[in-house]
Protein backbone atom coordinates (compact mmCIF):
# COMPACT_ATOMS: atom_id res chain seq x y z
CA UNK A 1 0.00 0.00 0.00
CA UNK A 2 2.91 2.19 -0.48
CA UNK A 3 2.15 5.85 -2.07
CA UNK A 4 -0.45 6.32 0.53
CA UNK A 5 -1.50 10.25 1.65
CA UNK A 6 -0.77 10.01 5.78
CA UNK A 7 -0.94 12.90 7.94
CA UNK A 8 0.89 12.16 11.56
CA UNK A 9 -0.54 14.70 14.02
CA UNK A 10 1.88 16.13 17.10
CA UNK A 11 5.24 14.58 15.00
CA UNK A 12 8.08 16.58 16.40
CA UNK A 13 9.27 14.05 18.31
CA UNK A 14 8.57 10.72 20.28
CA UNK A 15 6.04 8.63 19.35
CA UNK A 16 4.76 10.54 16.13
CA UNK A 17 8.35 11.31 14.71
CA UNK A 18 8.36 7.27 14.68
CA UNK A 19 5.27 6.71 13.43
CA UNK A 20 6.04 9.44 10.40
CA UNK A 21 9.26 8.02 10.12
CA UNK A 22 7.60 4.27 9.76
CA UNK A 23 5.22 4.91 7.03
CA UNK A 24 8.22 7.34 5.11
CA UNK A 25 10.24 3.88 4.91
CA UNK A 26 7.14 1.83 3.22
CA UNK A 27 7.33 5.09 0.76
CA UNK A 28 4.62 7.37 1.70
CA UNK A 29 3.95 10.86 1.45
CA UNK A 30 3.58 11.89 4.80
CA UNK A 31 2.52 15.66 6.44
CA UNK A 32 3.82 16.08 10.21
CA UNK A 33 2.47 18.44 12.66
CA UNK A 34 3.22 20.04 15.88
CA UNK A 35 3.18 23.29 17.38
CA UNK A 36 7.22 23.72 17.99
CA UNK A 37 7.57 24.61 14.32
CA UNK A 38 11.42 24.45 14.73
CA UNK A 39 11.18 20.76 16.08
CA UNK A 40 8.77 20.48 13.34
CA UNK A 41 11.17 21.13 10.98
CA UNK A 42 13.85 19.16 11.93
CA UNK A 43 11.86 16.09 11.87
CA UNK A 44 10.74 16.85 8.60
CA UNK A 45 13.95 17.60 7.00
CA UNK A 46 15.16 14.10 8.95
CA UNK A 47 12.50 11.99 7.95
CA UNK A 48 11.80 13.76 4.30
CA UNK A 49 8.24 14.61 4.86
CA UNK A 50 6.59 18.14 4.87
CA UNK A 51 5.39 20.10 7.56
CA UNK A 52 2.59 22.10 8.88
CA UNK A 53 2.40 23.82 11.45
CA UNK A 54 -0.70 23.19 13.44
CA UNK A 55 -2.09 23.27 16.96
CA UNK A 56 -5.11 20.79 17.08
CA UNK A 57 -6.81 22.59 19.45
CA UNK A 58 -7.17 25.57 17.50
CA UNK A 59 -9.78 25.81 14.97
CA UNK A 60 -8.64 28.11 12.42
CA UNK A 61 -4.86 26.18 12.70
CA UNK A 62 -6.76 23.01 11.51
CA UNK A 63 -8.95 24.93 8.95
CA UNK A 64 -5.09 25.62 7.49
CA UNK A 65 -3.95 22.02 7.56
CA UNK A 66 -6.94 20.68 6.09
CA UNK A 67 -6.38 23.14 2.83
CA UNK A 68 -3.41 21.89 2.18
CA UNK A 69 -4.69 18.39 2.01
CA UNK A 70 -6.03 18.46 -1.80
CA UNK A 71 -5.70 15.14 -3.40
CA UNK A 72 -7.04 12.77 -0.60
CA UNK A 73 -5.93 11.19 2.20
CA UNK A 74 -5.17 7.87 3.11
CA UNK A 75 -4.17 7.54 7.12
CA UNK A 76 -4.68 9.66 9.30
CA UNK A 77 -2.59 9.15 12.96
CA UNK A 78 -3.39 11.30 16.05
CA UNK A 79 -0.55 11.62 18.28
CA UNK A 80 -0.91 15.07 19.18
CA UNK A 81 -1.94 15.52 23.17
CA UNK A 82 0.28 15.44 26.06
CA UNK A 83 -0.23 15.00 30.00
CA UNK A 84 -0.16 18.84 31.69
CA UNK A 85 -0.29 16.84 34.93
CA UNK A 86 3.59 16.12 34.35
CA UNK A 87 4.23 19.00 32.66
CA UNK A 88 2.78 21.25 35.38
CA UNK A 89 1.75 19.11 38.54
CA UNK A 90 -0.80 20.86 40.65
CA UNK A 91 -0.37 21.93 44.01
CA UNK A 92 -1.57 20.27 46.66
CA UNK A 93 -5.09 20.74 47.59
CA UNK A 94 -5.64 22.04 44.80
CA UNK A 95 -8.43 24.38 44.41
CA UNK A 96 -11.96 23.75 42.55
CA UNK A 97 -11.14 26.41 40.08
CA UNK A 98 -7.42 25.09 39.38
CA UNK A 99 -8.77 21.60 39.08
CA UNK A 100 -11.55 22.83 36.78
CA UNK A 101 -8.83 24.36 34.48
CA UNK A 102 -6.72 21.65 34.63
CA UNK A 103 -9.52 18.90 33.16
CA UNK A 104 -10.52 21.56 30.69
CA UNK A 105 -7.07 21.76 29.31
CA UNK A 106 -6.20 18.18 29.00
CA UNK A 107 -9.79 17.63 27.22
CA UNK A 108 -9.31 20.25 24.74
CA UNK A 109 -5.30 19.14 24.16
CA UNK A 110 -6.29 15.40 23.88
CA UNK A 111 -9.98 15.21 23.26
CA UNK A 112 -11.03 18.06 21.20
CA UNK A 113 -7.73 18.10 19.20
CA UNK A 114 -8.47 14.90 17.26
CA UNK A 115 -12.02 15.53 17.21
CA UNK A 116 -12.08 18.52 15.20
CA UNK A 117 -9.11 17.68 12.88
CA UNK A 118 -10.94 14.26 12.21
CA UNK A 119 -13.66 16.29 11.44
CA UNK A 120 -11.71 18.63 9.12
CA UNK A 121 -10.21 16.11 7.44
CA UNK A 122 -13.15 13.43 6.98
CA UNK A 123 -14.13 14.85 3.58
CA UNK A 124 -10.74 14.04 2.13
CA UNK A 125 -10.60 10.38 3.31
CA UNK A 126 -10.46 7.85 0.65
CA UNK A 127 -12.15 4.43 1.29
CA UNK A 128 -9.54 1.55 2.24
CA UNK A 129 -8.32 4.30 4.50
CA UNK A 130 -7.96 4.23 8.62
CA UNK A 131 -7.43 6.74 11.30
CA UNK A 132 -5.47 5.57 14.23
CA UNK A 133 -5.51 7.02 17.61
CA UNK A 134 -2.85 6.96 20.12
CA UNK A 135 -4.75 6.20 23.61
CA UNK A 136 -2.78 5.31 26.90
CA UNK A 137 -3.27 2.49 29.68
CA UNK A 138 -3.78 5.39 31.80
CA UNK A 139 -7.54 5.05 29.97
CA UNK A 140 -7.75 1.79 32.24
CA UNK A 141 -7.38 3.70 35.59
CA UNK A 142 -8.73 7.04 34.71
CA UNK A 143 -9.00 8.91 37.92
CA UNK A 144 -6.77 11.56 36.17
CA UNK A 145 -7.59 13.95 34.23
CA UNK A 146 -5.43 12.42 31.41
CA UNK A 147 -6.52 9.04 32.16
CA UNK A 148 -10.53 10.08 31.43
CA UNK A 149 -9.62 11.81 27.95
CA UNK A 150 -7.78 8.29 26.49
CA UNK A 151 -10.83 6.83 27.72
CA UNK A 152 -12.91 8.93 26.23
CA UNK A 153 -11.04 8.73 23.00
CA UNK A 154 -10.68 5.20 23.01
CA UNK A 155 -14.72 5.37 22.95
CA UNK A 156 -14.98 8.64 21.03
CA UNK A 157 -12.83 6.17 18.22
CA UNK A 158 -14.97 3.33 18.43
CA UNK A 159 -17.89 5.85 17.11
CA UNK A 160 -15.81 7.24 14.48
CA UNK A 161 -15.38 4.02 13.05
CA UNK A 162 -18.91 3.41 12.88
CA UNK A 163 -19.56 6.63 11.33
CA UNK A 164 -16.62 5.49 8.61
CA UNK A 165 -17.18 2.14 7.93
CA UNK A 166 -19.60 2.33 5.65
CA UNK A 167 -17.28 4.41 3.43
CA UNK A 168 -14.73 1.89 4.05
CA UNK A 169 -13.00 3.22 6.64
CA UNK A 170 -11.59 1.81 9.62
CA UNK A 171 -11.18 3.53 12.97
CA UNK A 172 -8.84 1.90 15.92
CA UNK A 173 -6.93 3.40 19.11
CA UNK A 174 -3.58 1.99 19.51
CA UNK A 175 -2.86 2.42 23.38
CA UNK A 176 0.83 2.09 25.02
CA UNK A 177 1.84 1.38 28.59
CA UNK A 178 5.68 2.79 29.74
CA UNK A 179 7.34 3.83 26.42
CA UNK A 180 10.59 5.46 26.55
CA UNK A 181 11.65 7.72 24.06
CA UNK A 182 9.36 10.03 24.75
CA UNK A 183 9.16 13.49 26.55
CA UNK A 184 5.72 12.35 28.34
CA UNK A 185 7.09 12.37 32.22
CA UNK A 186 8.98 15.54 31.67
CA UNK A 187 11.75 14.25 33.49
CA UNK A 188 9.83 13.12 36.69
CA UNK A 189 9.92 9.50 35.64
CA UNK A 190 11.83 8.03 38.90
CA UNK A 191 13.73 4.93 39.09
CA UNK A 192 11.84 3.24 41.28
CA UNK A 193 8.85 4.11 39.62
CA UNK A 194 10.34 2.90 36.48
CA UNK A 195 11.08 -0.68 38.03
CA UNK A 196 7.69 -0.65 39.22
CA UNK A 197 6.35 -0.54 35.57
CA UNK A 198 8.18 -2.61 33.79
CA UNK A 199 8.07 -5.35 36.53
CA UNK A 200 4.26 -4.84 35.71
CA UNK A 201 4.67 -5.88 32.25
CA UNK A 202 5.06 -10.10 31.05
CA UNK A 203 8.30 -9.44 29.41
CA UNK A 204 10.04 -7.21 31.54
CA UNK A 205 10.84 -4.70 29.55
CA UNK A 206 9.16 -0.91 28.95
CA UNK A 207 8.16 -0.30 25.18
CA UNK A 208 9.87 1.84 22.83
CA UNK A 209 8.31 3.98 19.95
CA UNK A 210 9.19 1.73 17.68
CA UNK A 211 6.86 -0.84 18.92
CA UNK A 212 3.85 1.99 19.04
CA UNK A 213 4.94 2.87 15.43
CA UNK A 214 4.38 -1.01 14.01
CA UNK A 215 1.44 -0.76 15.77
CA UNK A 216 0.00 1.77 14.06
CA UNK A 217 1.15 1.01 10.74
CA UNK A 218 -0.18 -2.51 11.03
CA UNK A 219 -3.81 -1.24 11.54
CA UNK A 220 -3.55 1.18 8.48
CA UNK A 221 -2.45 -1.82 6.41
CA UNK A 222 -4.20 -3.48 3.99
CA UNK A 223 -3.92 -7.65 6.64
CA UNK A 224 -6.10 -4.96 9.20
CA UNK A 225 -8.53 -3.76 6.85
CA UNK A 226 -11.68 -6.12 8.94
CA UNK A 227 -10.09 -4.57 12.35
CA UNK A 228 -12.13 -1.72 13.10
CA UNK A 229 -13.58 -0.13 16.26
CA UNK A 230 -10.73 -1.82 18.59
CA UNK A 231 -8.04 -0.81 21.39
CA UNK A 232 -4.75 -2.26 20.58
CA UNK A 233 -2.87 -3.09 23.88
CA UNK A 234 0.73 -2.61 23.20
CA UNK A 235 1.90 -2.62 27.06
CA UNK A 236 3.99 -6.14 27.39
CA UNK A 237 1.09 -7.24 29.32
CA UNK A 238 0.67 -4.73 31.89
CA UNK A 239 -2.71 -4.73 30.87
CA UNK A 240 -4.47 -7.55 29.48
CA UNK A 241 -7.97 -7.90 27.73
CA UNK A 242 -10.27 -11.18 27.94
Amino acid sequence: MAGRVVVVTGASRGIGKAVAARFRADGDEVVVTGRDEVALGRTADEIGARAVRCDHTDPGDVRGLAATITDGLDVLVHCAGGNLDMASPLPDHASLEQQAERWRANWDLNVVSAVITTAALQPVLRAGGSVVTVGSIGAEYAGSSYGATKAALAAWTAGVSAELGPAGVSANTVSPGLTEGTEFFHGRLSDERRARLIAATHDGRAGTVDDIAEAVFFLASSGARHITGQVLHVNGGAFTTR
